[in-house]
């Protein structure tokens, strides 16, 4: 697939998160409703893997509503989240000034990052949860991650994993408690096409722009990308829970995540980069 037909499902991505912004707003899932709680969708390895972050530059790539950005800011951190949807970045402002978060916002593809936030660096670039499997080129992102990252600087990537992705991200109409594969666990098989009314959150219907692509990254891409531009890596978790229960008999953690009592599979993923 050329670039310019990449920029193309590109732009119909964007659209689409556009139209998914006011849907997400209204949801239950994201409770914004009330006052947001931005420690919800954390892990609590994730905060031992990022360290202290007060006094840091932070960005936040592919941020969408902001709800994580929010917890950076709060944590001491200079932060920034960029998105590439003009609804999402309005959006998340408006989150963050009446949570009261100093939080910037910047509106643009992830692959025009650096041009987009004039050459600025940062100490930790985070990402993930739904990001990566909306852009095509994983070495064009690798190399856009290292040219973000001061020397030193971390990356880290929390993601659903190309497990939890092949099973898709939510039950079919009519499933049942069975586990079953629907899409490609590794890459290079081109995007899936979803034309759906409906996200992976509760509310309203979708209008206008219903069709996005997605692209599978197994774990060996993501890994390679990162070497091939000299970021070493320094972690890689598996963890069994999500902040959200996939499938109805998972059961409710300690950390107020989800898991299923059994089998016991990979559902999320965090590596740790440096450079």
């Amino acid at each position: 697939m050329t670039s310019a037909e990449h920029d193309r499902l590109m732009r119909a991505n964007q659209a689409n998160w556009d139209a998914r912004t006011p849907v997400h707003l209204a949801s239950r899932f994201y409770g914004l409703d009330q006052d947001p709680d931005p420690e919800r969708w954390f892990a609590p390895f994730e905060w031992e893997d990022l360290g202290e972050l007060a006094g840091r530059d932070v960005l936040h790539l592919q941020c969408h509503l902001g709800t994580e950005t929010i917890a950076f800011a709060r944590r001491g951190a200079r932060a920034v989240g960029l998105d590439f949807s003009e609804a999402s970045v309005a959006a998340a402002s408006g989150i963050a000034a009446r949570a009261g978060a100093d939080v910037t916002y910047v509106r643009a593809n992830v692959y025009d990052a650096v041009e987009a936030l004039d050459g600025r660096m940062f100490d930790v670039v985070y990402t993930g949860k739904g990001a990566l499997c909306y852009l095509p080129d994983l070495d064009r992102w690798a190399e856009t991650v290292g040219r973000l990252l001061r020397p030193g600087g971390r990356l880290y990537v929390v993601e659903f994993h190309p497990l939890l992705n092949s099973l898709g991200p939510k039950p079919a109409p009519g499933e049942g408690p069975e586990l079953l594969l629907r899409h490609d666990y590794l890459g290079g098989g081109g995007p899936v096409h979803r034309d759906a009314t409906h996200t992976y959150t509760d509310g309203p219907a979708v209008e206008g722009a219903t069709d996005s692509y997605e692209w599978m990254h197994g774990i060996g891409e993501v890994v390679n990308a990162l070497t091939w531009v000299g970021l070493a890596v320094r972690r890689l978790r598996e963890t069994d829970e999500l902040p959200w229960p996939r499938w109805p008999r998972m059961v409710r953690t300690e950390s107020g995540w989800w898991r299923l009592p059994e089998p016991r599979i990979p559902l999320l993923y965090g590596l740790l980069a440096a450079r």
